[in-house]
């Protein structure tokens, strides 16, 4: 029995092949800019190890660290919940409060690690 109730809705888009080229140039675009993020992750954290950098250029690289992170979480919730199309009042008004809060847990788990580092510290 074939039902006639269920719409194709791939059938239904009718996009010019210059749309095509434009939609297939996004799809490039963003799998590369993700890569090439996730691939300075890996290449920071494999050539990098806590103990063969100074404690200053350890800190550079754990805060560049989270801040690749934050960029990269930001634009995938840009690019694939369509929050980039949107205007910029509402980007913001998306934005700005998870950036706020991704910002506070990151200043509670180092203030919490200074202060066990400091009491470990004071034990030892």
């Amino acid at each position: 029995m074939v039902r006639d109730d269920i719409i194709e809705y791939s059938l239904d888009t009718h996009h010019s092949e210059e749309e095509g080229v434009k939609i297939r140039k996004k799809i490039w675009q963003v799998t590369i800019i993700l890569s090439v993020i996730t691939i300075v992750e890996v290449l920071v954290g494999a050539y990098f190890p806590k103990d063969d950098v100074s404690g200053m250029a350890w800190a550079f690289i754990k805060y560049g660290y989270i801040l690749l992170t934050v960029v990269k979480a930001g634009y995938i919730v840009s690019v694939f919940m369509h929050l980039g199309d949107e205007r910029k009042t509402l980007r913001y008004m998306v934005l700005v409060p998870y950036i706020i809060f991704i910002l506070y847990l990151i200043f509670i788990i180092l203030m919490e690690a200074a202060y066990i580092k400091g009491v470990w510290d004071t034990i030892h």
